[in-house]
C-alpha cells in the first residue's frame, strides 16, 4: 500500500471511530429525552438540573449560587446559557462534543508518543467507546469539559506551546480544583526538558532548574488566568463563590455512603468537635504520594498526571463513579507503554470492576432496602482501596518509559 492510500485508510478509520462514537452518544441523549418523559427512572443526572437552573438565574442577571447544590464555577452556569435560549438540552450536547474531542486529543498525543495512526485509533477506542464516559457526558454531567482541559494541556506541552498550555491549565484549576495536583510535575517538566534528552536527573540539578524562563511563563500565564477569573467572579458574586466552588470542596465531609475510605469515620464523628481537625488530617496522606510520584515520574508527564489523579482519588475524603473518569481519560496514554499480556490486563481489570461490585451490592441494600450496611460498605471501601492500590503498583513496575522503547527500536 502507497503512503498516499495508507494516509487515506488512516484518515477514514480514524473519521469513522469518531463519528461511531458521536453517533452513539447522540442516540443516548435522545434515548434519555424519551425516558424521561415516559419512564418512572429518569436518564438524566440531577445534577444537570442544577447546571441548568444556575444557568437560567444567570441569565436573569442573578447569582448562579441562589441555586442550591450549585457548587461549581459561575463560568459553567454561564456556558450552558444556550441551554435557557436554544435549547434545554445544549449542555447535553456539549458535553457530548468535549467527550469525542478528548478522543481526538488522546489520538494525538498518542501520536506524537510515536503509535501508528491504527494504533492510536485502538487506544483512542478505549475512551471513546467506554461505556462510563458516555452514560456520564449523555445523562448531562460536565466532566467532559475537564477531560478537554486536562488532555489540551498535556498536548500543548507535548508541541512546547508553554504559553497556551498554561492559559489552559489555569483554566482548568478553575474549573475544578484538583487539576492542581498537576502543578508540581508540569513544573518539573517543563524546567527540566533538556536533562531529560540527556538522560541527567540529579535531584539539586531538578531543583535549580525551577527557576527557569519557560516555567516562570507558565507560571505566570496560569496564575494570571486563574486569578483573574477568581477575582471577576468574586467581585459579581463575592463570598459565595469563594465558598461553594473553592472553600467547599476543601473542607466537605461527606458522610452519605461513597468509596472513600473515610467516609464511616466522617459519618461516626459528624458532630465531634474534631470532624474538621480530621477532615484537615486526610490530606497528609495525598499530599505525601503527591509529592513521591510527582519527584519520581515526572519525566513521562501522562504517566505522572495518571497517577496523581488515581493517587488523588482514591484517597480522597469523598470518591464518587464519576471522579475514575479524572484517570480513565489519561488511561490511554499509559496503556501501550505497559508490558502486562492480554490475559493479565483482563485480570485487572476484573479485579477492578469487581472491587465495584463488593462495594455496590451493601450499598444497594442500604440505598433501597433501608438495611443498615454501613460497616459492610465501609470494609468493601477499604478494599477497593487495596484493589486500586495493588493496580497502581501493577502499573509501575510493569511500565516502559518512552526513552526505553525508543532505545529498543534503534536497536533492532
Amino acid at each position: 500500500m502507497s503512503r498516499g492510500n495508507m494516509f487515506l485508510f488512516q484518515l477514514l478509520k480514524f473519521g469513522t471511530l469518531h463519528s461511531v462514537a458521536f453517533v452513539i452518544r447522540l442516540f443516548l441523549v435522545g434515548f434519555g429525552i424519551y425516558q424521561d418523559k415516559t419512564m418512572v427512572v429518569k436518564y438524566t443526572d440531577i445534577d444537570y438540573h442544577v447546571f441548568i437552573d444556575a444557568s437560567r438565574l444567570v441569565t436573569q442577571g442573578e447569582s448562579p449560587y441562589n441555586r442550591s447544590t450549585y457548587r461549581y464555577t459561575p463560568l459553567l452556569a454561564w456556558m450552558l446559557s444556550p441551554s435557557i435560549y436554544l435549547t434545554s438540552h445544549f449542555g447535553k450536547l456539549l458535553f457530548v462534543i468535549c467527550d469525542v474531542l478528548s478522543g481526538v486529543l488522546l489520538y494525538h498525543i498518542l501520536t506524537l508518543r510515536g503509535l501508528s495512526g491504527d494504533a492510536a485509533c485502538r487506544f483512542s477506542a478505549l475512551w471513546l467507546l467506554n461505556p462510563l464516559p458516555i452514560g456520564v457526558s449523555t445523562r448531562g454531567n460536565a466532566e467532559a469539559l475537564l477531560a478537554v482541559l486536562v488532555l489540551s494541556t498535556l498536548l500543548c506541552l507535548q508541541l512546547k506551546r508553554h504559553f497556551t498550555a498554561a492559559f489552559l491549565y489555569g483554566l482548568s484549576v478553575h474549573m475544578k480544583i484538583y487539576t492542581v495536583v498537576y502543578a508540581l510535575p508540569i513544573a518539573l517538566f517543563i524546567s527540566n526538558r533538556k536533562e531529560l534528552k540527556n538522560n541527567y536527573r540529579g535531584v539539586f540539578k531538578v531543583i535549580q532548574n525551577l527557576f527557569s524562563k519557560d516555567l516562570a511563563l507558565f507560571a505566570v500565564v496560569a496564575g494570571a488566568v486563574f486569578l483573574g477569573l477568581t477575582l471577576t467572579f468574586y467581585c459579581m458574586y463575592g463570598w459565595d463563590f469563594l465558598q461553594e466552588t473553592y472553600f467547599y470542596h476543601l473542607t466537605r465531609r461527606d458522610i452519605r455512603h461513597n468509596f472513600s475510605p473515610y467516609f464511616y469515620m466522617f459519618y461516626l464523628t459528624v458532630e465531634s468537635e474534631w470532624s474538621f481537625v480530621l477532615g484537615l488530617v486526610t490530606f497528609l496522606p495525598q499530599v505525601i504520594l503527591l509529592l513521591l510520584t510527582s519527584l519520581a515520574f515526572y519525566a513521562d508527564l501522562p504517566l505522572c498526571c495518571f497517577l496523581n489523579t488515581a493517587l488523588f482519588v482514591s484517597f480522597n475524603k469523598v470518591c464518587t463513579s464519576q471522579y475514575f473518569l479524572w484517570y480513565l481519560c489519561l488511561l490511554p496514554l499509559v496503556l501501550p507503554h505497559l508490558r502486562l499480556t492480554v490475559k493479565q490486563g483482563i485480570g485487572v481489570l476484573l479485579l477492578w470492576f469487581t472491587g465495584q461490585g463488593l462495594w455496590l451490592a451493601p450499598a444497594y441494600y442500604l440505598e433501597f432496602e433501608g438495611h443498615n450496611t454501613f460497616v459492610f460498605i465501609w470494609f468493601a471501601g477499604l478494599l477497593f482501596l487495596i484493589i486500586n492500590t495493588v493496580i497502581m503498583v501493577q502499573i509501575i513496575n510493569n511500565y516502559v518509559p518512552k526513552r526505553a522503547v525508543q532505545q529498543k527500536k534503534k536497536m533492532k
